[in-house]
């Protein structure tokens, strides 16, 4: 089986390393958005129309091939829980995630000439309850500041998933599943 080479929309190494890790030959050219929230806007339109617009932004520079947008972002109580800004926002969501479970939503979007596929894949994170010490632990050790949530699943914040409820490749950054079952529409 061949998989059709991609142009990657996104700077995220974690996106990176799935594709590599499924042998996809891709480059990157990071699209450069506004990724502001619209006024009344869902979790899930959210990140589908940013992965919609990274993809689209770079997908003028490439003529037949496929360009890849993907959007991640954590929710909690219907709030879009980004990525910290500083170590103590990484501290106040980590607090905010403890002993709850929050969604993890992915917008993917496949752009290829003037044909686009979108996809949407949610999964559900459960924390255990964070003493102070552990969440000091995960904000200086978790490299916090460039993930959605401020926690790597597959980091130190590993530790402290009780369950995860759905694509675990999402919750790292891309569901690379979901990404294969567009390619397959076209």
């Amino acid at each position: 089986m061949n998989l059709p080479k991609v142009i990657l929309a996104s700077g995220s190494p974690r996106r990176s390393e799935i594709l590599g890790f499924v042998g996809w030959d891709f480059e990157k050219h990071v699209a450069d958005i506004d990724e502001t929230e619209k006024e009344g806007e869902n979790p899930a339109d959210y990140v589908q129309r940013l992965a919609k617009e990274k993809a689209q932004e770079v997908a003028k520079n490439y003529k037949d091939i496929f360009v890849l947008g993907a959007d991640t972002t954590v929710v909690v109580d219907d709030q879009i829980i980004g990525k910290p800004k500083d170590l103590n926002d990484a501290r106040r969501m980590i607090k905010m995630l403890s002993g709850r479970t929050h969604e993890v939503l992915t917008g993917v979007a496949l752009v290829k000439n003037d044909d686009v596929r979108v996809g949407l894949q949610t999964t559900e994170v459960t924390f255990d309850k964070l003493n102070n010490e552990e969440v000091e632990f995960l904000v200086q050790e978790g490299e916090p500041l460039d993930k959605a949530g401020a926690y790597a699943v597959q980091a130190q914040a590993a530790l402290f998933i009780e369950e995860i409820e759905g694509d675990y490749w999402n919750v790292v950054g891309l569901p690379i599943n979901l990404v294969y079952r567009l390619f397959r529409e076209f």
